[in-house]
């Protein structure tokens, strides 16, 4: 058998693998979120759907019966402040580099769409940026980056290199998976351009071996969109 058809047999099951996860978990999110809405339940309620993102890798870790601390499923102790503050660090040079450009480009289809800059901020921005550091991005980059994108990289060579970060084809792969999970829990027409922040998580995740500095880059990315919105009034 050649190399690239053991490739291609390994790759299926994986592939079997995080797709039944993908479509197990993300339809449990959607689950909560309509019974939280029709219900009338607590808010409470909604903890389990960043719960849903952390555990359910663990779970199919132990059915395959391998160590999930073998995978990036965890985070620093928040008493290290060390780890912290580099992840943070890196986050921040990462989209300092992209917020210009992107300012700008968010302006002008603003402005095409007919909306106004408005000097308005996001009311409650503390906490805003805990509920997307600890409730979206952590969580998604432990389930996306830290289990799809690892379990990938185990039957994909890393073949490309991009600023001097190696990658394989498990960095489109993930963010497919990624971009197309927003619209599996709740549809949005625009879905689909998430899978291009997702591929910059990614590289994020390939340079720093871990998913802490990926997770705030993802904070700092749906931030950056809600202080944007409100500056346009939408």
């Amino acid at each position: 058998m050649s190399t690239k058809a053991q490739s291609t047999a390994a790759l299926r099951p994986v592939l079997f693998e995080l797709t039944a996860l993908w479509l197990v978990t993300n339809l449990l999110i959607r689950g909560v979120l309509w019974a939280e809405a029709s219900f009338g339940l607590h808010e409470a309620v909604l903890a389990l759907v960043p719960c849903l993102f952390i555990y359910a890798p663990v779970w199919v870790c132990h059915l395959r019966g391998v160590d999930s601390y073998a995978y990036p499923l965890w985070v620093p102790s928040l008493r290290d402040g060390k780890a912290w503050g580099l992840a943070i660090w890196r986050a921040t040079k990462w989209f300092g580099a992209l917020l210009v450009p992107w300012i700008l480009v968010y302006h002008l289809y603003q402005s095409l769409s007919g909306n106004t800059f408005q000097p308005n901020f996001p009311e409650g921005f503390l906490q805003l940026v805990a509920f997307h550091i600890f409730f979206v991005a952590i969580p998604e980059e432990f389930f996306y980056r830290g289990y799809f994108q690892t379990r990938l990289n185990e039957v994909l060579p890393k073949d490309g290199l991009l600023f001097g970060i190696p990658f394989g084809n498990s960095l489109w792969i993930t963010s497919l998976f990624f971009a197309f999970g927003h619209s599996l829990v709740m549809f949005q027409w625009w879905h689909f351009s998430i899978f291009f922040p997702g591929l910059l998580f990614g590289l994020m995740r390939e340079r720093t071996k871990g998913v802490l500095a990926a997770a705030f880059l993802h904070a700092f990315c749906n931030l950056g969109v809600k202080i944007m919105e409100a500056l346009y009034g939408l």
